[in-house]
């Protein structure tokens, strides 16, 4: 497993661990994600999205998710860290 960097957005900080399997990537979970009012409804939306996508893509070349751009970028950061350690 893999832990990538907190990344403070405007909404709160946002942490990726990923597993990565012979290479790819087998799984990825936010450890922290903006929540508080409205942010928590975003995120609960947009976090499994996320995860999704970067499982799928197999990189931070993700898309944003439409209503979360501030979360999809601390994701996209943080995700690109937690791979940046596997080499």
């Amino acid at each position: 497993m893999l832990t990538g960097s907190a990344i403070q957005t405007d909404y709160g900080p946002v942490q990726v661990r990923v597993t990565v399997t012979d290479g790819k990537i087998t799984n990825a979970e936010a450890l922290q994600q903006p929540s508080g009012g409205r942010s928590t409804q975003i995120s609960g939306t947009a976090i499994p999205e996320l995860n999704q996508n970067a499982v799928s893509a197999g990189s931070a070349d993700i898309d944003a998710v439409s209503g979360a751009t501030y979360t999809s970028g601390g994701y996209k950061q943080s995700l690109q860290s937690a791979l940046d350690q596997a080499g």
